[in-house]
C-alpha cells in the first residue's frame, strides 16, 4: 500500500521544479506560493478525494473527469463532455509545452546542445513510454521518479550550505547580499509587496481543486482506505520539496558566482548541481530532474489524449468505436499535442513558470468551482457547471491578456464561475430524483 500511496502523493504538478528560479529572484516572496500550495494540497487529500472516488464508484466509474460529469449529472447532450474536453485540450497543451521547455533547459545546461534539439529529446522521451505504457506506465515511473527528485531537491541546497560553511554563515551571506530575501513582505527592488500580489501568489492553492490530471488519480484509486495514508505523504512530500525549492533559489543567490538573469535564473538548480557534485553524482540529481519534467508531461499527454479520444472522437465521430481504436486514437493524438506543445516551446526566453502560471489558472477556474458544486452542493444542475466551465476558463483566457489589476487571473476567473453556476443551477429547474438520490448516496457513505 505504502507504493500506491506515494505515487498518488507525488502525481502532483512539480510546481517546485519550477518555482526555484522565482526565489532566485524574489527569496522569501517566493513562500507565498509555496504556502498556498501546501494548502490547496491538503484541502484538495482532505475535502475532495475521498467524496469524488466515492461519487465515481455510484456514477459509473468514469475514465475522465468530462465523463464524471457526464455520469454525474445524467447528461444525454454530451456538452458535458465536449465542453471540458475544449478547455483540458487548450490548457494541456500549453501546460505540457512548459515541461518541454523545463527539459529543454536541462539538455541545454548539461550538455550545451541547442534549445530546439533539447526540446525535441525530451518529447521524445516523453511520449515513447507514454505511447507504449499508458497510465500504468505513468503511475509507476510517477513513484520512481517521485523518489529521486524528493531527494535531489533536498540534497543540493544542504550541501550548498556546507560547502559554504555551514547553514549559519549561509544566512548571513544571503542576508548580507540582498536583506529583501528574508523579508516576504519585501520585492526585490525594495518596495513593499501589496495585498492584491499575496492574494495572488497564494492563490496557486485553489487551482488544485481543478486540475484534471490530479483528479483523474483520485478517480483510480483502488479503496478510499489508503487516501489517508496518501493525504500524510502527500504532506510530507509538499512541505519538504517546496521549502527545499525555495531554499535552492535563495542559496543560490550567493553560491553561484556569476548572476543568473532573465530566464537563465531557472537554471540555478542545474548549474549548482553541475558546480556542485563530480560528474556521476551531478548526473545522478539532473536524472531525478529530469524524471521530474518527464513524469508531469506524461501525465498531462495521458489526460489530454484520453480527453480527445474518449470525449471527442467516441462521442462525436465513432459512438460504436471499440477499445482498441480508442487505444491507437488515444496515441495519435498524443503525438499531434506533443508536436503543437514543442512548436509552443520553442522561444527560449519564455519563463517556465509563466506557462505553468497560465495552464495552472485555466484549470483551476475552469473546473475548481464544477467539481466542489458536484461534490458538495445538492441543487447545482447541468446548466449550471456548463456555465461555470465556460464562464471559468474563458475569464483565464481574457484577463491574462488584460492583466487587470496585477490580479492573478485564477481569482476572478474561480469566483465568477462560482458565481455563474450558482445563478445558473438556480434559474434552472431543479435537479431529477435520480441525481439527489445519487447525491444523498454519497453523503451516507463511509468516506
Amino acid at each position: 500500500m505504502g507504493d500506491f500511496a506515494f505515487r498518488r502523493s507525488v502525481g502532483h504538478e512539480r510546481l517546485d521544479a519550477y518555482g526555484r528560479g522565482f526565489a532566485y529572484l524574489a527569496g522569501l516572496n517566493a513562500g507565498w506560493i509555496a504556502v498556498g500550495i501546501a494548502i490547496g494540497t491538503w484541502a484538495n487529500w482532505q475535502f475532495v478525494a475521498k467524496r469524488l472516488r466515492r461519487y465515481t464508484e455510484i456514477a459509473g466509474n468514469a475514465l475522465t473527469l468530462p465523463e464524471f460529469l457526464q455520469n454525474r449529472y445524467k447528461d444525454t447532450s454530451n456538452l458535458l463532455r465536449i465542453v471540458p474536453a475544449i478547455f483540458i485540450l487548450i490548457f494541456f497543451i500549453l501546460y505540457t509545452s512548459s515541461g518541454f521547455v523545463s527539459a529543454g533547459r536541462l539538455f541545454e545546461t548539461v550538455f550545451g546542445i541547442d534549445f530546439q534539439l533539447a526540446i525535441f529529446l525530451g518529447a521524445g522521451s516523453v511520449v515513447f513510454y507514454t505511447l507504449i505504457g499508458g497510465f500504468l506506465a505513468v503511475s509507476r515511473t510517477d513513484f520512481i521518479q517521485g523518489v529521486m527528485m524528493f531527494f535531489a531537491i533536498l540534497l543540493v541546497p544542504i550541501c550548498a550550505a556546507m560547502s559554504m560553511g555551514g547553514f549559519g554563515e549561509t544566512v548571513t551571506a544571503i542576508s548580507n547580499f540582498k536583506a529583501s530575501m528574508f523579508d516576504p513582505f519585501m520585492k526585490p527592488d525594495g518596495s513593499t509587496i501589496g495585498a492584491i500580489e499575496i492574494i495572488s501568489l497564494m492563490a496557486w492553492g485553489i487551482g488544485y481543486f481543478g486540475q484534471p490530471h490530479i483528479l483523474v488519480r483520485f478517480m483510480a484509486v483502488k479503496s478510499t482506505a489508503e487516501i489517508p495514508q496518501a493525504t500524510r505523504i502527500a504532506m510530507t512530500w509538499v512541505i519538504l520539496s517546496l521549502a527545499a525549492a525555495v531554499a535552492v533559489g535563495m542559496v543560490g543567490t550567493v553560491y553561484l558566482s556569476t548572476p543568473l538573469e532573465g530566464t537563465d535564473s531557472e537554471k540555478v538548480f542545474l548549474v549548482m548541481t553541475n558546480n556542485l557534485f563530480p560528474p556521476i553524482i551531478a548526473g545522478i540529481v539532473l536524472s531525478a530532474v529530469l524524471a521530474a519534467i518527464m513524469s508531469t508531461a506524461s501525465s498531462q499527454l495521458l489526460v489530454a489524449a484520453s480527453a480527445f479520444a474518449q470525449d471527442f472522437y467516441k462521442t462525436l465521430l465513432r459512438k460504436d468505436a471499440s477499445q482498441s481504436e480508442l487505444v491507437w486514437i488515444s496515441r495519435a493524438s498524443v503525438l499531434i499535442i506533443a508536436s503543437i506543445a514543442v512548436y509552443l516551446g520553442f522561444n527560449p526566453d519564455s519563463f517556465i513558470l509563466d506557462m505553468v502560471a497560465y495552464a495552472w489558472a485555466g484549470f483551476g477556474a475552469a473546473f475548481g468551482p464544477a467539481v466542489l458544486m458536484s461534490l458538495f452542493w445538492k441543487r447545482t444542475t447541468r446548466l449550471g457547471i456548463i456555465a461555470g466551465i465556460i464562464v471559468g476558463g474563458v475569464t483565464v483566457l481574457v484577463w491574462k491578456q488584460l492583466a487587470l489589476f496585477g490580479l492573478y487571473e485564477i481569482v476572478p476567473g474561480f469566483i465568477f464561475s462560482f458565481i455563474a453556476i450558482f445563478i445558473f443551477s438556480k434559474i434552472d429547474k431543479e435537479p431529477a430524483r435520480e441525481l439527489v438520490e445519487m447525491f444523498e448516496a454519497v453523503d451516507k457513505s463511509k468516506i
